[in-house]
């Protein structure tokens, strides 16, 4: 539960940040809102804590948001767990009782969704909505709008697939965050070699993965016995036609751009700017994966027969400059989804919490994509869930009953955190939200901002149901796997043979 009281702070739009710093040398700081980062950087011995450190990792691979709300319920379960516990009721029922509570919660979500597929521009604005709610909590709250109509273009674009590959995020530390911006194609983080074209039209791209270094004899660990020096010339003269070979069997599969994972030498780099071949080295790994992925090309690493290589294109390569550094831009490349999205910040710690940010709402975008339906936020899915979830508890019969009820204040406990974190009086406000919600069809929720109720619809504050249902099922069995357990073994580490 402590682990659940530590990250309750970063909930809602009001949440407030943490600052990790590492243990390790360098002392490493990381500033940051996302659950499942604190988490995962937690030094944690309990082992029933990890299991809640697990579930947030889970929820972020998932569905990529909604990590602090996972571990929070789950603490909140436990939390009135303990209690019924206490009152002598056996953990096997509670467990029951929360299986047939987070089950009425989900169904009672279903019947609460709406799905805007067919229209468009409906759905466009869903998606802006809920990227501007997932944006809310994080550092990007002061320019939602903006980032959130980032988001939405870089993920319209990957027209329904959830691979995130294809959205390259680029961070250059420089200007404000204002000046970040979406660009269609790919952005490559290297500078274009001296004295090659600057600006190619119509590419041809060779990506490879192989040395381009071995036009000089290594002095270190090679032992070549000679009886002249004009032997070592030979021997130097045989190393570059071999590198010259090699470059003219590249040349030769008709390209007029050569990536390399490795570096170039000057006497190979001096050969492609001959043949007019921009050449690129040392390109990091991702980069090189990533471009081969856009233009729709292999990386090769052998180049003996140039039909069975597929070559890369695009339509123009151009080097262009962001802040100080120059970067070459692959513009109209062949797999029109891809698309760069370069964040400008005031310092390193301001990008990386932006970038999380960021892949929060792309992820959140991507399955809303594929899952359409769309519920409200703010406080609202839960009174929801916790209005039918107590109904069920006054049907059901016997001890479970009890327990049914403890998932259903555990779930108010979601939008307490929120009104907490504000500053405002929770107590108060859950009362009214849950006499809103015994109207029939409200679309109450807490309003951070004017510090009251407001209609969710008017507001625009919405969540993907992805995210809600991935909330109530793993918290609940994450509650129900560390209520199984009724004591912790430490074992004794396995005897090691003597291999001597």
């Amino acid at each position: 539960m402590a682990i659940a009281d530590l990250v309750k702070s970063t909930l809602g739009p009001k949440g407030m940040d943490k600052i990790l710093q590492s243990t390790g040398r360098g002392r490493s700081v990381t500033v940051t809102n996302d659950g499942a980062t604190i988490l995962k950087s937690l030094h944690i011995d309990n082992p029933a804590a990890k299991v809640l450190v697990d579930i947030s990792k889970v929820q972020d691979d998932e569905v990529g948001d909604g990590t602090t709300s996972v571990v929070v319920l789950a603490g909140e379960l436990l939390r009135e767990a303990e209690k019924l516990v206490n009152m002598k009721i056996h953990p096997m029922t509670i467990i029951a009782g929360y299986r047939m509570a987070a089950e009425c919660a989900r169904n009672a979500l279903l019947q609460k969704t709406m799905d805007n597929k067919d229209n468009t521009d409906k759905f466009r604005s869903d998606l802006m909505n809920i990227a501007m709610t997932t944006l809310s909590s994080k550092i990007l709250s002061q320019d939602k709008e903006y980032f959130a109509e980032l988001a939405v273009d870089a993920v319209l674009r990957l027209k329904g697939s959830t691979n995130l590959e294809s959205i390259q995020i680029l961070k250059k530390p420089g200007g404000s965050l204002k000046d970040s911006f979406l660009d269609e194609g790919f952005i490559l983080d290297k500078k274009i070699g001296l004295g090659q074209p600057k600006r190619i039209e119509n590419a041809n791209i060779l990506v490879a993965n192989t040395a381009m270094d071995t036009d000089k004899v290594k002095i270190y660990g090679a032992r070549v016995r000679v009886d002249s020096m004009s032997k070592v010339a030979d021997i130097e003269a045989a190393e570059k036609q071999k590198m010259r070979e090699k470059v003219e069997k590249i040349i030769g599969h008709g390209i007029n751009c050569f990536v390399n994972r490795q570096l170039i030498y000057n006497f190979p780099e001096e050969l492609f700017a001959d043949a007019g071949i921009l050449a690129v080295e040392h390109a990091d790994f991702e980069g090189i994966e990533r471009l081969a992925l856009v233009t729709g090309g292999d990386i090769a690493s052998t180049f003996d027969n140039p039909e069975s290589v597929k070559l890369g294109h695009c339509k123009l390569i151009e080097e262009i400059m962001i802040g100080e550094d120059r970067l070459i831009h692959f513009s109209g490349v062949a797999m029109g989804q891809a698309c760069t999205i370069v964040l400008r910040g005031a310092s390193e710690h301001v990008l990386d919490e932006a970038e999380r940010s960021l892949h929060d709402a792309l992820c959140v975008l991507s399955q809303t994509v594929n899952d359409t339906r769309v519920i409200f936020g703010g406080g609202w899915p839960e009174m929801v869930m916790s209005k039918e979830v107590d109904e069920l508890a006054r049907r059901t019969p016997g001890k479970k009953s009890h327990a049914i009820d403890a998932f259903s204040r555990a779930l108010q406990a979601i939008p307490t955190i929120i009104a907490d974190n504000a500053g405002l009086d929770s107590a108060e406000l859950i009362s009214q939200l849950r006499a809103e919600h015994h109207k029939e069809n409200s679309t109450v929720g807490i309003d951070v901002i004017s510090g009251g109720l407001g209609d969710m619809q008017k507001r625009g504050i919405c969540e993907a149901f992805k995210v809600k249902q991935a909330i109530v099922l793993s918290a609940t069995e994450a509650a129900e796997m560390i209520l199984r357990v009724d004591e912790i073994i430490t074992c004794a580490p396995r005897r090691r043979e003597d291999r001597m």
